[in-house]
């Protein structure tokens, strides 16, 4: 139900899989098997594939760090949108390239839960697109010892509270990666 006009595909963002990004994050290999499920569906299914990289004084374009983890391979022609702030729409070539695809709806994976993935999933959500979380799909690190909850909990809470997101004309919704289903909306983004 995005408030786009004229956009009525999906795509998939994966978002700052880099090799610093998820070095130590919780679940990394479950969490890149479970991404790697969903290009391959969503490839199937001709959906496009947006590849998201992150890069900052910390994460230096170019260096081994920044480069996304070996075991996901964007496809020649996919996008990698590369970006600044945690909000991948934040002065980024998002929005146009997601505009070109006619793209209203977005199923999103990738890292930090706490960091990007939030950020991202509210800068779509108020931009007016659809954007549905995949729950078992996004991973952080433990930032426990700077006040955060453990690992486990963050993506917990951050699937519980954007389970229910909406706005007019637009839907938020978390859903398990066996449910996505790349030719249309799922209901089951709401429970």
């Amino acid at each position: 139900m995005t408030t786009l006009a004229n956009r009525p595909n999906t795509a998939l963002l994966v978002i700052d899989l880099q090799n610093d990004v998820i070095a130590e994050a919780y679940r990394r290999d479950d969490v890149l098997r479970v991404v790697n499920t969903l290009v391959d569906k969503a490839r199937a299914a001709n959906v496009p594939v947006i590849w998201i990289r992150h890069s900052d004084e910390e994460l230096v374009a170019g260096s081994d760090a920044w480069q996304l983890v070996g075991e996901l391979s964007p496809a020649p022609l996919e996008t990698i949108v590369e970006k600044h702030y945690r909000d991948a729409f934040e002065a980024t070539e998002l929005e146009p390239t997601l505009a070109a695809l006619g793209v209203g709806r977005l199923i999103v994976t990738g890292a930090q839960t706490d960091m990007c993935v939030r950020s991202t999933l509210h800068g779509a959500l108020a931009r007016g697109y659809d954007a549905i979380l995949v729950a078992d799909a996004h991973t952080t690190v433990d930032s426990s010892a700077h006040g955060a909850p453990p690992p486990h909990s963050v993506i917990a809470h951050t699937n519980f509270y954007w389970r229910n997101q909406r706005a007019p004309g637009r839907t938020g919704g978390v859903v398990e990666s066996r449910e996505v289903d790349f030719g249309r909306p799922s209901n089951s983004a709401r429970h």
